[in-house]
């Protein structure tokens, strides 16, 4: 699973996410401008494969009226630390891989 990080997680969950992620990434460091818009990050994800991981709930307004791919998941946490996050989504990642692999749903909310 490849997996882009929206501007509101931090990079720093990187390094932390790459044993349990194929690919992970972060949109100021993949050539987008900076702040990079949602319909940018968008298209990247698309044309690169990548599942986006937000707290952005424009991303969920983008899946309903483009459909997907790309796949959506969307943070419903606040604000938390760096940690919390990651394990988060290393405890997800089920959910994740099954998001991936739906035919039917492109968006999974992770609490």
């Amino acid at each position: 699973m490849k997996l882009l990080l929206d501007a509101n997680i931090s990079w720093r969950l990187i390094a932390n996410l790459k044993p349990y992620f194929t690919d992970c990434f972060h949109v100021d460091y993949i050539g987008l401008t900076i702040p990079a818009k949602d319909t940018e990050i968008w298209n990247y994800a698309l044309s690169n494969d990548l599942i986006i991981v937000t707290n952005d709930e424009d991303f969920l307004n983008l899946a309903s009226g483009k459909g997907f791919p790309p796949k959506v998941v969307l943070l419903r946490t606040g604000n938390q630390s760096n940690h919390f996050i990651g394990e988060l989504l290393i405890r997800h990642r089920q959910d994740i891989e099954s998001l991936l692999q739906s035919i039917e749903y492109g968006c999974l909310e992770i609490f």
